[in-house]
C-alpha cells in the first residue's frame, strides 16, 4: 500500500506556522538550514516562499551520527556548504522526518563546528514517534505515527512529492 501527500499543501502549512513562530519569537534576521537530502530541499522551497535575503546552508551529518559502528561509512555523501556567518544568529534547522531524533543531534553537532547559533529552531515535514532522544520540532507541518512498519519517501527535488509506503508489502 502506498499513500500519497499534497506536498504543496504541508508546504504552505508549514511556511504559515514558520512566519508566525519567526514573528511570535521574535527571531530577527533568520536564516535557513537544511540536513541532506530532502531537508535541504525544503529548505530551499522554505527560502523562496519566504523571501528570506541568504541562501540556506546544507548540512550532511554522515559523519557525526553516532551509529556509523552500526551502519558504517556512508556510500555517498554530500559536502556540507555554510555560505553564512552563524555565530550569534538564528538558525531554522530543516528536515523532512523527525523520528529518533538522532539525525537532528548530529546536525546540532555539525552546527557548533561553524559556530555559536543564537537559537536553534526545529523545522520538520513529519514529525512521528519512536523518539530516542529528548528533541522535538518548534514547527511542524504533519504530527503522524503510521507504524514501524511504514516509511516516508520524499522524492524531488523538482517536483517535490512524498509517499508513506509499506515496507511489508
Amino acid at each position: 500500500m502506498v499513500k500519497t501527500y499534497d506536498l504543496q499543501a504541508l508546504l504552505a502549512q508549514l511556511e504559515q506556522q514558520l512566519r508566525s513562530y519567526i514573528q511570535e519569537h521574535q527571531l530577527d534576521n533568520p536564516v535557513l538550514v537544511g540536513i541532506h537530502t530532502s531537508g535541504v530541499w525544503l529548505a530551499q522551497e522554505l527560502y523562496q516562499r519566504l523571501g528570506l535575503p541568504e541562501i540556506p546552508g546544507q548540512l550532511d551529518v554522515s559523519f557525526y551520527r553516532d551509529d556509523l559502528q552500526l551502519s558504517g561509512l556512508p556510500k555517498i555523501k554530500q559536502p556540507s556548504r555554510m555560505p553564512i556567518q552563524i555565530d550569534d544568529r538564528n538558525i531554522l534547522l530543516v528536515d523532512d522526518i523527525l523520528y529518533s531524533g538522532r539525525t537532528v543531534r548530529a546536525a546540532m553537532n555539525e552546527l557548533f563546528d561553524y559556530g555559536r547559533p543564537k537559537t536553534i529552531t526545529l523545522v520538520v515535514l513529519v514529525s512521528r514517534g519512536g523518539r530516542e532522544l529528548p528533541i522535538e520540532a518548534q514547527v511542524c507541518a504533519l504530527h503522524e505515527e503510521p507504524g514501524l512498519d511504514k516509511v516516508y519517501v520524499i522524492e524531488g527535488p523538482e517536483p517535490l512529492h512524498m509517499t508513506l509506503v509499506d515496507r511489508t508489502a
